[in-house]
């Protein structure tokens, strides 16, 4: 049988599996265990007895991760993260998806990056894609968080499949990344990663303030990690995933992505002329009607930075956020 022959089989297989693959796909969370693996740390990763929940720390010495056992084609990924308190200028909390040890120099990436702060002020989280190695047009968005992300566990999850990729903070959609074809999409097999590191050079203020280690051990705990993805041995996954409820925008999860970005979007690479100097980079999820709310450096206006404030104000209702 030709390859052709056995692609369009595959293909006929997987649709006629359409029709009940939405109900099948398990979101339900999975042991450390089965799924993970330490990827550095040592003894600053520590799983506990049951393995559902893992602690993350950085220290002076080192920081920490883990890694998924597997790569995946397409997929779901989420894990639910309580961030570290008081201090943390400097540490970066990351759940993402790569695959650059396989690919140097054209790898695919999709990034949660959640930003410390200074004691008072509030936790920051980043969004990322980039797909064929573009890391030279970098498509980041930062957001504040409208709840404290060190008082309890808050879930941060992407759905990534062949024809766009969502991501989703507390069920609730805060990006669509649509696939065109300007080859920047992520179409690859990739490993999930979780990891906790000093960014002192860049997370906090642009690098103003750094990890002052005299607050550490810095520890972040994930819980409830789901995993589920197409595999070299599960070619339909990432179709029946396509017709599952997380990866179809509704309008209301439209409308409710659009609140939460009015709200809460601090920073968006699309509207940062200064970064790429006039040379015409245009994303196509960027909405040319939105470009006046934000200043030529992709920051958003509605932004009120309030360096006196003794505690970090997460939410208002009349969408100001003070830092």
């Amino acid at each position: 049988m030709t390859t052709s022959s056995w692609s369009g089989l595959l293909v006929i297989s997987c649709m006629l599996l359409m029709s009940w693959a939405a109900a099948a796909v398990d979101m339900s969370p999975v042991r450390f265990d089965a799924a993970y693996m330490p990827l550095f740390g040592g003894d600053n990763l520590v799983p506990s007895p049951d393995a559902r929940t893992v602690l993350l720390k950085l220290d002076r010495f080192t920081g920490s991760g883990f890694v998924s056992k597997s790569a995946y084609h397409h997929g779901f990924f989420s894990a639910s993260i309580k961030l570290p308190h008081d201090y943390t200028a400097g540490v970066v909390v990351a759940f993402y998806l790569s695959n650059g040890d396989v690919f140097p120099g054209q790898h695919d990436e999709l990034d949660f990056e959640l930003l410390g702060n200074r004691r008072g002020h509030a936790w920051h989280v980043q969004t990322n894609m980039y797909g064929n190695g573009s890391t030279g047009r970098g498509r980041e968005e930062r957001y504040l968080l409208p709840f404290d992300p060190t008082a309890a566990p808050h879930s941060y999850a992407i759905a990534w499949t062949p024809a766009a990729v969502i991501f989703y903070i507390d069920a609730i959609p805060i990006r669509e990344l649509v696939r065109c074809s300007s080859g920047d999409y992520p179409a690859k097999p990739m490993s999930v990663y979780a990891t906790i590191w000093d960014g002192s050079a860049w997370a906090t203020d642009g690098g103003r303030h750094k990890v002052d280690y005299a607050y550490a051990p810095f520890t972040a705990v994930f819980s409830d990690l789901v995993v589920t993805g197409g595999t070299d041995d599960d070619h339909c996954a990432a179709m029946g995933l396509m017709t599952s409820e997380v990866a179809v925008m509704t309008p209301a999860k439209r409308g409710s992505m659009r609140r939460f970005r009015s709200r809460h979007l601090t920073y968006s690479a699309c509207y940062d002329t200064v970064r790429y100097n006039g040379t015409g980079v245009v994303f196509p999820e960027c909405d040319e009607s939105e470009q006046d709310n934000f200043h030529a450096w992709g920051e958003s206006k509605r932004v009120i930075n309030s360096r006196s404030s003794s505690s970090a104000t997460y939410a208002t209702g009349s969408g100001v956020r003070i830092d």
